[in-house]
């Protein structure tokens, strides 16, 4: 099993490109089930979880091209969708396999999808999925672990009127995409605004669907009778460009990050100016960050987009161990996801937990030691903490990294970093 090396201390410099985003890919990937024609696809990020996708598909007796060239390209093409059905052996690493659902009982009026497997970050249930998909007119039942949907009588889902009682960025999608397909017009409230939601939409509306209002909480879909293939770029990765601002600024380096969109990054750009990082957008697509000698302790309560988001919370506890002062993280999004705190506390974090918030302590220095990653974004955290730390760290279970950041240690090493990945 491959672990990182890291050896802490090294100033991060120079120029660090950021890869499509993996949250705005998987739904692209599932929305090609939505057409018979080809949907090519650029900025596909080179990570594990769109490894299984592809494979899912692939299940599906779709087909699956990655070019040589360009090397971020994907093509997908499902003439015939065999089965209609996400088994449990492809789908139990990746909790985006539900995203399925939604495409599969559109198109063939029928569908049966594993319950997801993914991160231990808490409960992420996916009965708001089927609520959704009921109230649109399908039947749902869930039988030895799997998720059945069909239309009464076959055919057409009809559409309807979804109203989500919680805010589910997975849910919208899957809706969305279903709605493309239905008879009438579906209008869903209380939906969720996040950029991929958007991202999602515009590939929709370049395959032929009719729909308004995506990143706003009320999205309305006028159903149509078929859709065709498309050329579509999935936007850059908001977390991923993130994470890299917050190894700039706890190493005190200085960092250009490119092919970002500054705009999906405005909460979390605010918080590290608010700590005294100093951020400057420099391009277009470009920031520009460098640490503070001296970092101040800020407060931060995970909310849906645009407040600030929960899968950058373990980078952000990261940076402010080295804050002057008392920070306090209360994650509203997940019920568990402070499992990285264990393992920074092993480094030498003075912070304590007390139900859905974390108290931090700072600066503390942080010593390099044996650590182990418990799901995507805790990994993250615990390279930026090693960065930082004195000595060496060695991080344990990196395949959750490998689910959704491509290329790290490469990326890292070529701005400083003193990272390598061991067997």
């Amino acid at each position: 099993m491959d672990k990182l090396l890291i050896e802490g201390g090294k100033p991060l410099e120079g120029s660090v490109r950021i890869s499509g985003a993996k949250n705005a890919a998987l739904p692209a990937m599932a929305a090609a089930l939505l057409t018979c024609e080809r949907v090519e696809l650029d900025n596909i990020p080179r990570v594990r979880d769109i490894i299984t996708m592809g494979r899912l598909l692939a299940y599906m007796t779709a087909t699956v091209e990655v070019p040589e060239l360009p090397p971020t390209a994907m093509i997908i093409q499902a003439k015939t969708v065999n089965g209609a059905e996400a088994p449990y052996d492809l789908v139990r690493t990746m909790r985006a396999s539900i995203l399925t659902l939604g495409p599969l009982v559109a198109r063939n009026g029928s569908a049966r999808v594993s319950l997801p497997g993914g991160c231990s970050i808490g409960a992420r249930p996916v009965d708001l999925h089927l609520k959704a998909l009921e109230q649109m007119g399908a039947e749902i039942g869930t039988s030895h672990g799997y998720v059945e949907a069909r239309v009464p009588g076959g055919g057409r889902l009809p559409g309807g009127n979804v109203v989500f009682d919680k805010i589910t960025v997975t849910g919208t999608e899957n809706v969305l995409m279903a709605a493309a397909l239905a008879k009438g017009e579906t209008k869903i409230e209380n939906a969720a605004r996040e950029p991929e939601i958007s991202d999602l939409a515009n590939l929709l509306i370049k395959m032929g669907a009719d729909i308004q209002g995506a990143g706003t909480s009320t999205i309305r879909v006028q159903g149509k009778e078929k859709l065709h293939g498309a050329r579509h770029t999935i936007i850059p990765d908001r977390i991923e460009a993130g994470t890299f601002l917050v190894a700039g600024a706890i190493t005190n380096g200085s960092l250009e990050i490119t092919d970002c969109v500054p705009e999906h990054l405005a909460s979390v750009i605010s918080k590290l100016r608010e700590t005294g990082v100093e951020i400057r957008q420099t391009a277009p697509c470009t920031l520009a960050v460098r640490g503070a000698k001296k970092l101040g302790a800020a407060d931060v309560i995970t909310e849906e987009y645009p407040g600030f988001a929960t899968d950058m919370q373990a980078q952000f506890m990261a940076l402010v161990t080295q804050a002057k002062g008392t920070s306090t993280i209360t994650e509203r999004i997940f019920e568990n996801r402070f499992l990285h705190a264990s393992e920074m506390m092993r480094m030498g974090a003075n912070i304590s937990i007390e139900g859905r918030r974390a108290t931090v302590h700072g600066p503390t220095t942080l010593s390099g030691t044996n650590v182990i990653a418990s799901d995507l974004r805790a990994s993250a955290s615990l390279v930026l903490a090693a960065l930082v730390a004195q000595g060496e760290t060695v991080i344990d279970r990196v395949y959750h990294i490998d689910r959704g950041y491509e290329r790290i240690e490469e990326k890292l090493s070529s701005v400083g970093a003193h990272i390598r990945r061991i067997s």
